[in-house]
């Protein structure tokens, strides 16, 4: 990640300077995509968000998106993306933030047993858990220097690139963080119906 971030249109700051100030997941229901968002900062510049799928196999149609690849100690190789181009963190974000919903619960194993680490950073969808959402199957991004926004066939989602300054949020569903050192919470994403 420390290679490509600083590639992107919306990195600020000195690259040879990058911080993790905090991190949240969100759970695949199906069990095969993993979904993690880092905030990061770099020198006296603004906190970004960054958030990646891990997937087993590459991801049709996603090569540009393609961050690297990794091994897991258990799950083996691993393809990491830009989670904007994949359609499984677009119905991820979408529940959270329709349904009111938060962070996934951290779990690790340690000796054997499943040990539960806190989070460090806690998010919370604005909506309400009767809402249903609608299976999200292709999506279509596009990037500037400050968001990210994900069009899908019955929603726009916009995911705040740079968590600097105030956003717009009429007519629209929020996912709102905070994180350690940042206890005021910040719009980092939000849904629009289309």
């Amino acid at each position: 990640m420390a290679r490509w971030a600083p590639t992107q249109p919306w990195w600020h700051g000195d690259a040879a300077s990058i911080e993790a100030v905090g991190a949240y997941r969100f759970d695949d229901p199906a069990g095969e995509v993993g979904i993690e968002t880092h905030l990061l900062s770099a020198g006296d510049g603004p906190t970004m968000q960054v958030p990646l799928t891990y997937r087993g196999a590459p991801l049709e149609g996603a090569g540009e998106a393609r961050v690297g690849t990794m091994r897991h100690s258990l799950l083996g190789e691993r393809w990491v993306y830009d989670a904007s181009a994949d359609p499984v963190y677009a119905a991820a974000l979408a529940a959270v933030i329709l349904t009111g919903g938060t962070q996934a619960l951290l779990e690790v194993e340690s000796a054997g047993q499943r040990v539960r680490r806190e989070s460090t950073a806690q998010v919370a969808g604005s909506g309400s858990p009767e809402v249903e959402v609608a299976p999200i199957e292709t999506t279509s991004a596009v990037t500037d220097e400050r968001v990210t926004t994900i069009r899908t066939a019955a929603l726009e989602l916009i995911m705040r690139r740079v968590l600097d300054g105030e956003v717009a949020t009429e007519n629209a569903e929020t996912l709102t963080g905070v994180w350690v050192g940042n206890d005021t919470p910040v719009v980092l994403a939000l849904a629009r119906r289309r």
